[in-house]
């Protein structure tokens, strides 16, 4: 036989092998089990900033009452209660495990971004421009922007057009997503530093009305019951209240997400909730009925205690 006339026959051979090799390794392939196990809060935790770490740094504010603000030397509120909860589920009990980091409103992204903080639970909105900043887990609340004047003033400033008479002011907090709603409107604005700033100036006089999120307008009406008065006018849209994290921090975003789902999951199925709790101690007694949101992109996670009802 010529060596032409083998080539043929032995290219045959080498296809043949080639073929029933790749079937085989195909078959072993198809045998193995698949790895369908649901991820654990262990497995995430572990590739977050914050684990090994002996306190988790939750920026919060100050200054807002019913919401964060220092009293008797604790800070307490909803997004206070809200972010204990989450330190608590990621393992961190107790505030001294927690350091609380006070953050004025235009600080909020840079100490995110720094990584001066893990969280900020600060009457967050969630907007697509501080999204392209920092991430948010959420929403865990719903809000809307509204007028704060003084009780004296009611018959004279019922909507936004009153505002738009001579010499009159509205204070906002610089850098807030409600500043826009009044530099749009081409309304006098006077941009503070603080939402305290604020109140001072319309407790004063220096400013004709307050307006920021119907969350921080209810705390002041809770210290000045008699002297204030929320005026309940179409300022935008609903705002969603989130929590910020880091965009390099992916997996402590999916693990706060999960436990934000988790309580509305269970305040929906059981009437009792951490959240639920938190809003009734907080909130609820000035705004009435919750206006909680389920948070969306949660992941699916096996957490701690299902884990150990497993055999």
């Amino acid at each position: 036989m010529t060596d032409t006339a083998v080539r043929p026959r032995l290219r045959s051979l080498l296809t043949a092998t080639a073929v029933t090799l790749t079937m085989l390794l195909a078959g072993a392939a198809a045998c193995e089990p698949e790895n369908t196990a649901p991820k654990t809060v262990d497995d995430l935790f572990k590739k977050t900033d914050v684990y090994g770490q002996p306190k988790i740094k939750i920026g919060v504010a100050e200054d807002q009452p019913l919401m964060g603000q220092i009293v008797n030397g604790r800070f307490e509120g909803f997004d206070i209660e809200i972010a204990r909860y989450l330190a608590e589920s990621l393992g961190f009990k107790g505030d001294s495990r927690i350091e609380w980091v006070p953050l004025q409103t235009e600080d909020r992204e840079n100490a995110l971004v720094s990584g001066q903080v893990n969280l900020v639970v600060a009457s967050y909105s969630m907007t697509p421009d501080r999204e392209k900043e920092i991430d948010f887990a959420g929403p865990y609340f719903a809000t809307k922007q509204e007028l704060l004047i003084r009780s004296s003033d009611r018959d004279k400033i019922r909507n936004l057009n009153d505002l738009a008479q001579p010499g009159r002011e509205t204070c906002v907090v610089g850098g807030s997503t409600g500043e826009r709603q009044f530099t749009d409107r081409a309304l006098k604005v006077y941009p503070a530093a603080t939402n305290r700033e604020c109140l001072d100036r319309l407790l004063s006089g220096k400013s004709h009305a307050y307006s920021t999120d119907e969350t921080i307008l209810a705390g002041y009406l809770s210290e000045h019951p008699k002297d204030l008065f929320i005026v309940d006018v179409p300022i935008g849209a609903n705002e969603r209240l989130g929590v910020g994290v880091s965009k390099q921090d992916p997996e402590l975003r999916d693990l706060v997400a999960f436990f934000l789902r988790k309580s509305y999951d269970n305040g929906r199925t059981t009437g009792t909730s951490p959240w639920l709790a938190a809003y009734r101690r907080t909130l609820g007694p000035w705004l009435g009925d919750d206006t909680t949101q389920p948070p969306i992109e949660a992941p699916d996670l096996v957490d701690y205690d299902e884990k150990a009802q497993k055999p």
